[in-house]
């Protein structure tokens, strides 16, 4: 008897240890050019097997076997490619790569490089790119943070960043925006339409506007969100973003602001990520916003997410996402829903386990619209992240029919690298009663 508890105690400190889900290395830094951060991914609808991810400043990795192999590339762009990787795909398999442009290879400077955001188009799962077009050419303004999302009822993209007079310009005439362009095909934008009626700074800070991220709901209509002074604010288009709201609309308070202090990291940020349900469960349409903050303290981030099923007139109260004691960091989260079985997922770091710098990869999801939440962690073995290296601003996680693919940064002696994993949602949990109708 004796022999077999330690057996499973063992078992028990080896799965803990190690985790239960495979974690597929896809990048790393090697010294040369920047380092991989700041990963996106997307699942090919048309074929769950094929997926799609991204990492600064121009890397893409694909699989056409469901994870089992990867390949990588560089992307080249004739306007340069500068970060800030976002990915999305249609109902074809069509992929569409969003980044900022650098051409004169410079980075940020004071003249306004980045002058553009890039999207590019892959017609064949992500193997090869060309150019499609670009908006937010606006000299000498920068554009920052754009996030984009193909809408499957209009058949449109649409995307929305942040654009700065001068970026961290101190000037009190110098301000940040947030602007909305929509496009057909990717080639041709639409002239950017300003959103926010309350103008930020130029500082990269709580004060500028920032975190614009658009979503879509079952009629068509279009939310975008973003973060300033302690609040996230958002707005929505009933006409495929003709015509927007007079007045923006308070989502959520974010006491201390989007940007904050996370031990081990040079910058950290709760910027706010929006889904809309569209699936056919008995919750299609209700409308999720997932943030940040320190609220509960300085030593004390937590994940926090709210829903509206009266599109954003009213909200519920906020629901803590991570489900450990108070007093550690969960911090840098992403959202995603299934939309054919209306499961949430978020993927968020976390320190619980740990009195020091060490980290682990969480994934959190419900199956009951959010009310409730299991956490799962999902990283083989926690890292040491190291303030003095770029870690990036956020990770990120698709879904669709029970496959859940996240991709995330770990720094291990001040070098970055890019993991993913391939999970199924039986192995998360054999769901007997879902959310279908």
């Amino acid at each position: 008897m004796n022999k077999i508890l330690l057996i499973f105690l063992s078992l028990t400190i080896y799965w803990s240890a190690y985790g239960q889900y495979k974690n597929i290395k896809l990048d790393e830094a090697n010294g040369e050019g920047y380092a991989p951060a700041e990963p996106s991914i997307t699942i090919n609808p048309d074929n769950p097997d094929n997926i799609v991810a991204a990492a600064i400043l121009n890397k893409i990795y694909v699989t056409h076997d469901g994870g089992q192999t990867w390949s990588k590339q560089e992307v080249e762009s004739e306007y340069g490619v500068f970060g800030d990787p976002v990915l999305t795909a249609d109902k074809k398999g069509n992929f569409y790569f969003f980044h900022l442009s650098d051409p004169a290879g410079k980075g940020w400077q004071d003249d306004g490089l980045l002058d553009r955001i890039v999207c590019q188009v892959s017609k064949d799962g992500g193997d090869t790119w060309e150019d499609a077009g670009y908006y937010g050419l606006n000299h000498p303004k920068d554009q920052d943070k754009e996030w984009a999302i193909f809408d499957p009822s209009s058949k449109n993209l649409y995307t929305a960043w942040t654009q700065f007079d001068k970026y961290k310009s101190a000037e009190s005439d110098h301000f940040s925006n947030i602007l909305f362009s929509k496009s057909a095909t990717g080639k041709k934008w639409t002239a950017p339409i300003q959103l926010n009626k309350e103008a930020g700074n130029c500082l990269d800070d709580d004060g500028t506007v920032s975190g614009a991220m658009p979503a879509v709901g079952p009629d068509g209509q279009i939310y975008v969100v973003w973060a300033h002074n302690e609040k996230i604010y958002l707005d929505r288009s009933w006409d495929k973003g003709k015509v927007w709201l007079r007045s923006d609309l308070e989502a959520a308070k974010q006491p201390g602001g989007w940007t904050f202090d996370i031990p081990g990291l040079g910058r950290a940020n709760g910027l706010p990520f929006i889904d809309v349900d569209v699936s056919k469960s008995v919750v299609r349409g209700t409308v999720y916003l997932l943030w940040t903050d320190q609220r509960n303290g300085e030593n004390d981030t937590d994940v926090w997410i709210k829903k509206t099923t009266n599109h954003g007139d009213t909200w519920t109260s906020p629901v803590r996402v991570n489900d450990d004691d108070p007093g550690k960091h969960q911090f840098m989260a992403s959202m995603t829903i299934d939309q054919t079985t209306g499961i949430l997922y978020i993927l968020y770091y976390d320190r619980r386990a740990y009195d020091d710098l060490q980290t682990d990869v969480y994934l959190a999801y419900s199956i009951d619209g959010g009310n409730k939440f299991t956490n799962v962690k999902i990283s083989e073995t926690p890292f040491v992240p190291d303030e003095e290296h770029f870690f990036g601003d956020y990770i990120d996680i698709s879904a669709h029919k029970g496959i859940i693919s996240p991709v995330w940064t770990r720094m291990d002696n001040g070098k970055t690298s890019i993991w993913t994993s391939v999970i199924k949602q039986d192995d998360l949990v054999k769901i007997e009663d879902k959310l279908t109708r």
